[in-house]
């Protein structure tokens, strides 16, 4: 069975940093995209990172080039994504999701249809 729980969000001042993690169980986790999405109240489902299977190619948002990083331990495993510099427009619930398709995936930023298991999300917010 496949299962993504998120962890480690909460309150972050903005230039702050905050590190997010998703453990992954069900499925080996270098051999699988894996990604971060975010929702905002009113605002659609946006990818913001993922790191392909094999050799972990990693995409980002617009965003969040520059100032997220996601990275994964196959040993731990375990997706994070670090977030430096956070302003009050990252707040939003951060969620992870696994391609487990064998569909080779365009590089680039994720999309949400790519993506078949999702977690329950992790909250951030970004306030002084």
């Amino acid at each position: 069975q496949v299962q993504l729980v998120e962890s480690g969000g909460g309150l972050v001042q903005p230039g702050g940093s905050l590190r997010l993690s998703c453990v992954a169980s069900g499925f080996t986790l270098d051999n699988f995209g894996v990604a971060w999405f975010r929702q905002a109240p009113g605002k659609e489902r946006e990818g913001v990172a993922c790191i392909s299977s094999g050799d972990g190619s990693a995409y980002y948002a617009d965003s969040a080039k520059g100032r997220f990083t996601i990275s994964r331990d196959e040993a731990k495993k375990t997706v994070y994504l670090q977030m430096k510099r956070p302003t009050p427009e990252d707040k939003a619930v951060y969620s992870c999701a696994a391609d487990l398709s064998p569909m080779a995936r365009a590089p680039g930023p994720p999309l949400p249809h790519d993506y078949d298991n999702w977690g329950r999300g992790t909250q951030v917010t970004v306030s002084p």
